[in-house]
């Protein structure tokens, strides 16, 4: 069940103006990821979805394309532990609850979070973003704790 030609087009396109050849893999990545509403994604499950599709693939070329795609910026990787990374979207000014028991990230518009400072940072850099994840977890009883 290949993507349909719309997709593949507006895939190509959208890789070309960031400067991306478009290569046979990175556009069926890019028809899968974009080509529906917003959403967080792992690699391994990008991975299972171009399979189920019968886009061949291997995992390390769906990591290298999910890299490549966050370096220029369709992407945002958000890393809620150190195994652990998921890709957005929604490259627009946001946050993200974490959903810590069903490892699942739910967008928290940028407005409903203020950040009021930021400590000095070192002489010779500058602030490219501000992540904030807000861990979830099921409340427990007072009798559990």
């Amino acid at each position: 069940m290949a993507l349909s030609e719309t997709h593949q087009k507006a895939a190509r396109e959208r890789l070309r103006r960031v400067g991306l050849r478009p290569t046979r893999q990175r556009v069926a990545l890019a028809g899968l990821l974009f080509g529906g509403s917003d959403r967080h994604v792992t690699a391994e499950q990008l991975h299972g979805e171009a399979m189920a599709r019968g886009i061949k693939v291997s995992l390390a070329t769906v990591y290298n394309t999910l890299h490549q795609f966050n370096h220029v910026g369709l992407l945002r990787e958000v890393v809620v532990d150190p195994n652990r990374s998921y890709f957005d979207t929604n490259i627009s000014h946001h946050y993200h609850f974490y959903f810590e028991r069903e490892g699942r990230l739910q967008d928290v518009p940028g407005h409903e979070i203020v950040i009021s400072s930021l400590p000095e940072i070192p002489e010779g850099t500058e602030v490219s973003r501000v992540d904030v994840i807000v861990r979830l977890r099921e409340k427990t009883s007072s009798l559990e704790r």
